[in-house]
């Protein structure tokens, strides 16, 4: 039988009262990160949906646990005061449910302190008003230090790489939008090969009718409720929003456990392999990532992001980040043909968050990917990919290390000339310079016709093809991606960021904090501080995501609020491992 994180909490007594004994109330505050706000918010977080018949007996309750709940917090304090606070709270409950929290989270919380506060608009710097510019000497050092020895195969590569992209540049300008491959929700356990291909070459894809079309309608209509229910809501930007800081609303909370929406996510997990059959990583078992949501109107052309990649900045580069698990490691050998993208063992040790930037994702996000809300086409404030994964992937790692002879001709065009680009005008710095172009600490990967140029990004970043409510959007997590400058269409462009989690020790690491802020109704982890939705009308609590997750376990499993079943059919030792670890981590059992 699974274990689920529920703990017995009291609940009033039956008329004649008498006072319950403090064991249960005891245990479940144990575990509990200590201040009174956080009890408080836990309570109005998994009380909200409740409706008394007979709260008679809580007073009983509240004397007989007050002294002794001071005894076992060790002092923190705790008054009649804060006990009032809670009791309002419950007194509308004629049952409460709580979950008990990691015993570590007290050290847990004060090792992940909250990020500072903040929006969209902090992970990056042409939404922040910054500007490329070269980063503190070190750089120039880290570089060298990458291809020292190296340096003639590292030249010899971006010669072949560039006359490659010249290839693939030719079929993405003829194909377009129709690079992208598409597949039916209906037939991803019989997924065609050639779908298979495409998608892996091409980086992103496209699954229709994952969520039934009205019921993707009904998440935008509660979408709209609850925003309106919550006018503190904060928003990029702020007086005409575009994305919003919520991670817990009714809707959001509704598609990440959907069934179909995990089953989604488990196909594209399916693609990637790892080169080491003892990696502790299941790609059959989605985790969820509470991400944001936006809700893009006609006109605008603030939110407009230009090319970028997420999952760190100069992290890519540097030891600590990329460099320990050797994510990259042929490229940096001069073999960037050998870069298999889809190896999944390597990216286990990835740290993509060293500068703890808002909004710097710290969890192993496989696939990014939104769920559409609405019917979108080109120019109406969609998404666009770059479709040479390996080849782009490889050109913006090296970009760095390289510098023209002569400039461009003009500049300003948006087409550079043929002697500019040509592989002979292109040399390895020496010495190398601090540059990493579009990367800044603490902000994502931005890229440019100006700092890229051979990528052609004008030419090369295609819209995806038209979406519609219920549609799952993916794409790989080095992929390059934008958004249209300007929507320019006539209704909104609304998604719920949900990426393609796998799980690892790491991840599980993640959920056991996520859960905390679910629970206390804080930001994710990896987004800006503060109160949240704390005070939220309408916030969802433990029984919404039962109810999202259809009468089964992976949604809650997936967010870390029932265990992973060790004795499952058809599981390998690894698996079994896996489960095991994660579940100590998620304090299900020590």
């Amino acid at each position: 039988m699974h274990q689920t994180w529920k703990v017995l909490q009291p609940t009033p007594a039956p008329r004649p009262v008498s006072p319950p004994t403090t064991t249960h109330s005891l245990q479940a505050i144990r575990h509990l990160t200590l201040n009174p706000t956080s009890v408080t918010s836990l309570v109005k977080a998994t009380t909200r949906s409740y409706q008394s018949e007979d709260v008679r007996g809580f007073d009983h309750w509240t004397q007989a646990t007050f002294q002794p709940l001071n005894a076992v917090l060790g002092g923190a304090n705790f008054t009649q005061g804060s006990y009032q606070m809670l009791q309002n709270r419950c007194r509308a409950a004629s049952q409460l449910k709580a979950f008990k929290l990691q015993k570590c989270h007290r050290v847990a919380m004060a090792t992940h302190a909250q990020k500072r506060e903040g929006d969209i608009s902090d992970a990056f710097a042409s939404l922040s008003g910054l500007t490329p510019e070269p980063l503190e000497p070190r750089f120039a050092t880290l570089k060298s230090e990458l291809i020292a020895g190296k340096e003639n195969v590292i030249q010899e590569s971006f010669v072949r790489l560039l006359e490659a992209l010249r290839e693939e540049i030719a079929t993405v300008k003829i194909l377009k939008s129709k690079a992208i491959p598409e597949i039916d929700f209906k037939d991803i356990k019989d997924a065609s090969t050639k779908f298979s291909s495409e998608y892996k070459r091409r980086g992103a894809a496209i699954i229709r009718n994952v969520i039934p079309p009205v019921e993707a309608m009904e998440m935008k209509e509660e979408l709209r409720e609850y925003i309106a229910a919550n006018p503190q809501t904060k928003a990029f930007p702020s007086d005409n929003p575009q994305v919003y800081e919520l991670y817990w609303s009714p809707a959001q909370i509704r598609a990440r456990s959907h069934p179909y929406l995990l089953a989604a996510q488990r196909f594209l997990l399916s693609h990637w392999h790892s080169q080491d059959p003892q990696a502790l990583v299941s790609t059959a078992h989605p985790t969820i990532y509470a991400d944001r949501l936006r809700i893009r109107t006609p006109g605008d052309n603030i939110f407009a992001l230009g090319p970028h990649v997420d999952g760190g900045g100069p992290e890519r580069w540097e030891p600590e980040g990329y460099g320990n698990a050797k994510v990259y490691e042929s490229i940096w050998q001069g073999r960037w043909e050998d870069h298999d993208p889809w190896e999944i063992s390597s990216r286990l040790a990835v740290k993509s968050d060293l500068y703890r930037g808002v909004g710097a994702c710290s969890m192993f996000r496989a696939a990014q990917g939104w769920l559409s809300l609405s019917t979108t086409k080109a120019h109406e404030g969609t998404l666009l990919v770059n479709p040479m994964l390996k080849h782009a992937t490889a050109y913006y790692l090296l970009r760095p290390f390289f510098s023209a002879k002569k400039g461009p001709m003009s500049p300003k065009t948006d087409a550079f000339d043929e002697s500019f680009l040509s592989p002979d005008n292109w040399v390895l710095d020496c010495p190398q310079t601090s540059w990493l172009q579009g990367a800044l600490p603490g902000k994502g990967q931005e890229l440019s016709d100006m700092l890229h140029p051979h990528l052609e990004l004008n030419s090369t970043m295609v819209h995806i093809p038209e979406v519609r409510p219920g549609d799952y959007v993916a794409w790989h997590c080095d992929q390059i991606h934008a958004v249209d400058q300007k929507h320019e269409g006539t209704t909104d462009s609304s998604v719920l960021y949900i990426p393609a989690c796998p799980l690892t020790a790491h991840n599980a690491e993640f959920l056991a904090r996520q859960r905390q802020a679910f629970l206390e109704g804080l930001p994710c982890p990896d987004f800006g501080g503060g109160i949240g939705e704390t005070n939220h009308v309408g916030r969802p609590g433990i029984e919404e995501i039962e109810k999202a997750s259809q009468g089964r376990d992976a949604g809650m499993v997936a967010f870390g609020l029932q265990e992973f079943d060790s004795s499952a059919v058809g599981l390998s030792d690894t698996q079994r491992e896996l489960f095991d670890r994660a579940n100590k981590i998620l304090d299900f059992y020590d």
